[in-house]
C-alpha cells in the first residue's frame, strides 16, 4: 500500500490506454498507406513494430532485469510512428536498425518510457536519414491495393521543390495533396487522414492543441510573409502546410508526453521554436525536410522550458 499526502487524485487513465487511443488515431493513416504502398508497406508496419515490441521485451528481461512493459503498448507506438517515417521500399533490415536505435538507443538505455529525453521513432529516423540517406530517399512508388501503377518514382512535393524551386511545383492538386499524396513515407500519403486522428486525440483528451496549433500557425506565418515577400522563390503557405512530414510531426510526435513541456505555455513556445526551425531548415537548409531534426533540436529545450514555464501548483495562489 501506497501512503501519500492529500489531495489524492484518481483517474482510469493508464499508459495503455492513451497508447490505445494514439493506435486508434493512427489507423486511418495507415490503411490509406497500406491501401497505395501495398505489400511492401504492410511488410515495413510488420517488421517495425515486431522489431520494437521484441526489443523491448528483451531489454527489459535480460539487460535490466525488470519486468515486461510491452503490454503498456508504447514499443507498438513507436513501431507504428518509425515506419510512418520510412519509405515503403526501406530494406527489412535498415527497419531492425532504426527499432534498435528508438528502443534500445532512445528509449531504454534512458530507463523507459517517461525517461527518454528524444522522441524514439524521430531519433531513429535521423539516424537512418544520416547513414542511410540513399535508402531513405528513395521514394519509388511499388504496385498498390488500390492503384495498377507499377514501380514509378514518386517524389516528395519538397523534393521536388528543393530540386527545381516554385516552377517545379506549379499546378500542384492541393484536393489531392489533401487526401492523398503518393511519394513519400507513409506519414505524408494523406493529410486529411492525419488530421481525423488529431481531431480524435483531441477529443479523447490524449493530447491538448496547443502544440501542434502554434506549430501550424508559425509555418503558416512564417511562409506566408516570405511568399509575400518573392513568390517566385519561396512557397504559398497551404503548400508549406501539406508537404512533408509536417502534420504527422505536429500531430503525433511533437505533442508527446515525455519529451514536450507539461504547461501550456511552454507548450506553445516549444511549438513556436519548431516552426520556425523547420521553415529554417526548408528554405535555408540542405535537407527539403526539417519537422525531425526541429524536433530533436526542440526536445533539448524542454527541461528549460518545463523549469521556465512551469504551472502553479495544486492549491497555490
Amino acid at each position: 500500500m501506497l501512503v501519500s499526502p492529500a489531495p489524492h487524485l484518481h483517474t482510469n487513465v493508464s499508459t495503455r490506454s492513451l497508447m490505445r487511443d494514439v493506435i486508434i488515431a493512427l489507423a486511418p493513416a495507415i490503411i490509406v498507406s497500406v491501401l497505395f504502398y501495398g505489400w511492401s508497406e504492410l511488410l515495413v508496419l510488420s517488421v517495425s513494430v515486431a522489431s520494437c515490441v521484441f526489443l523491448e521485451w528483451a531489454i527489459t528481461k535480460y539487460l535490466l532485469k525488470a519486468p515486461s512493459t510491452v503490454g503498456d503498448l508504447s514499443a507498438v507506438v513507436t513501431g507504428l510512428l518509425l515506419a510512418m517515417n520510412l519509405p515503403c521500399t526501406t530494406p527489412v533490415w535498415v527497419v531492425f536498425v532504426g527499432a534498435v536505435i528508438a528502443i534500445g538507443v532512445a528509449k531504454m538505455s534512458f530507463g523507459g518510457i517517461g525517461q527518454n529525453v528524444f522522441n524514439p521513432a524521430i531519433t531513429a529516423r535521423v539516424f537512418l536519414l544520416i547513414s542511410f540517406p540513399s535508402i531513405m530517399t528513395d521514394w519509388t512508388v511499388p504496385q498498390g491495393f488500390i492503384h495498377s501503377t507499377d514501380a514509378v518514382s514518386g517524389a516528395t512535393l519538397l523534393g521536388r521543390f528543393s530540386e527545381g524551386g516554385v516552377e517545379a511545383i506549379q499546378g500542384v492538386d492541393y484536393l489531392q495533396t489533401l487526401f492523398f499524396n503518393i511519394g513519400g513515407s507513409a506519414g505524408e500519403i494523406s493529410a486529411i487522414a492525419l488530421l481525423a486522428g488529431f481531431v480524435y486525440l483531441c477529443a479523447r483528451k490524449v493530447i491538448k492543441p496547443w502544440i501542434s496549433l502554434s506549430i501550424f500557425v508559425t509555418v503558416a506565418l512564417f511562409s506566408g510573409v516570405f511568399f509575400l515577400i518573392d513568390p517566385a522563390v519561396y512557397p504559398d503557405p497551404l503548400f508549406t502546410l501539406l508537404s512533408g512530414g509536417l502534420i504527422l510531426g505536429a500531430c503525433f510526435m511533437a505533442t508527446d508526453y515525455v519529451t514536450s513541456p507539461m504547461s501550456d505555455k511552454g507548450g506553445i513556445i516549444y511549438g513556436i521554436g519548431i516552426g520556425v526551425l523547420v521553415m529554417l531548415i526548408r528554405l535555408f537548409g540542405s535537407y527539403p525536410e526539417g519537422m525531425s531534426f526541429a524536433i530533436l533540436i526542440m526536445n533539448m529545450a524542454v527541461p528549460l522550458l518545463n523549469r521556465w514555464c512551469h504551472q502553479k501548483k495544486y492549491g497555490r495562489k
